[in-house]
C-alpha cells in the first residue's frame, strides 16, 4: 500500500526543501520522480537541483524518453512513472489521483510538498485530503516544527 504525506511547508518553498528530500532518496538508492503541473517550475527545480550544494550532487534528468528508464532522479510535468521510481514527489498543485490511477502499485510513498504560503496549492492539498480520506487512503500529514524538522500532526 502507497505511504501519502503531505508536507506543510512554512519555512522553505518546494524549491528549498526539495533537495533534501531527493538526496536522502539518492543515498538510499531509492528511484525518485518529481512531478510539476508545469514546465517553468521543472527547469527551477532543475537548476535548484544542481547547484544546491557545493558538496552534493544529484544527476537527474528533466523527461525525454531517451534517457528516462535510466534515471534514477527524474522531473517530469506528467502522471506517468518512466523510470520506474518508487518515491514519487508532487509539487505546484500536482495531483496523486493520476499518479495513483496511472501505477497503482509502482509507489511505497507519494509526498506532496505544498507551499503554507501559497492559497491556491494549500487549497489543493486540502481538496486532495478530503478525496483521498473518503476513498479510504491512508494519509499523514506532516508540518515544519523550529529547528527545520518535520512534525507528524494527522
Amino acid at each position: 500500500m502507497t505511504e501519502i504525506q503531505f508536507y506543510h511547508l512554512e519555512r522553505r518553498t518546494p524549491e528549498q526543501a526539495l533537495p533534501a528530500l531527493v538526496e536522502e532518496a539518492f543515498g538510499q538508492n531509492i528511484k525518485v520522480i518529481v512531478e510539476a503541473p508545469d514546465r517553468e517550475l521543472i527547469e527551477r527545480i532543475d537548476d535548484r537541483l544542481w547547484s544546491f550544494s557545493d558538496e552534493s550532487f544529484l544527476p537527474h534528468a528533466i523527461a525525454d524518453a531517451s534517457v528516462d528508464e535510466s534515471q534514477q532522479i527524474l522531473l517530469t510535468t506528467t502522471s506517468d512513472n518512466r523510470n520506474g521510481a518508487t518515491l514519487r514527489v508532487l509539487l505546484g498543485g500536482a495531483k496523486v489521483a493520476p499518479c495513483l490511477a496511472a501505477a497503482p502499485t509502482a509507489y511505497d510513498r507519494i509526498v506532496v510538498l505544498f507551499n503554507g504560503s501559497d492559497e491556491e496549492e494549500i487549497a489543493s492539498a486540502r481538496a486532495q485530503w478530503a478525496e483521498l480520506r473518503a476513498a479510504g487512503v491512508s494519509v499523514s500529514y506532516w508540518r515544519q516544527v523550529d529547528g527545520g524538522g518535520w512534525a507528524k500532526v494527522r
